[in-house]
């Protein structure tokens, strides 16, 4: 089976550099080429996933619960579709929900590992994974504050410099 580079690249830095921001990343560039009217989409979810693992691990567990919620809302409507990502469908969902309910009881994170059925899938993200320097399935690294925090730490100069023109765009069309 085919899987997109980005989905795979998501995989990556989700079990290999626990890199969440830049699962979201990748993965939102990829939605938004492809289904971006699509807010119920599959890749919505595992964004979103992404975005409750990086708020959790920096312990902003209402952040966390609250987006990790809405992917298993998402997750749940679309679940034919988890199958067709390699993915353990039901083993899945389990794993959601044992997420889900850490963060309700305050514990402490820990890294989790998806369920990929597909070997063929699961070795290519190994190989390209150690190929990159990083070693799969290692825990997240919490002393790296650039990982932990990287939304306040990143350039955002592009991002601020696009709101203007937007902006003033919007204000000329008044």
């Amino acid at each position: 089976m085919k899987y997109p580079n980005e989905y795979i690249d998501y995989l990556i830095f989700f079990h290999g550099e626990r890199d969440y921001f830049e699962c979201h990343e990748i993965l939102e560039e990829y939605w938004k080429k492809t289904e971006q009217s699509k807010n119920d989409s599959i890749w919505v979810g595992l964004i979103l996933l992404a975005v409750a693992n990086y708020h959790y691990r920096r312990n902003n567990l209402n952040g966390a619960k609250r987006t990790l919620r809405k992917a298993i809302d998402l997750f749940n409507k679309e679940y034919r579709q988890i199958s067709s990502l390699g993915l353990i469908d039901d083993e899945f969902i389990s794993l959601m929900q044992k997420q889900l309910n850490k963060i309700e009881s305050g514990e402490k994170y820990e890294s989790i590992q998806l369920p990929i059925a597909d070997s063929t899938l699961k070795k290519l993200c190994q190989e390209r994974c150690t190929s990159k320097g990083c070693k799969w399935g290692a825990a997240s690294d919490l002393t790296n504050d650039f990982l932990i925090h990287r939304h306040t730490l990143r350039d955002r100069s592009n991002v601020i410099q696009e709101r203007r023109k937007q902006l003033l765009k919007r204000k000329g069309n008044e």
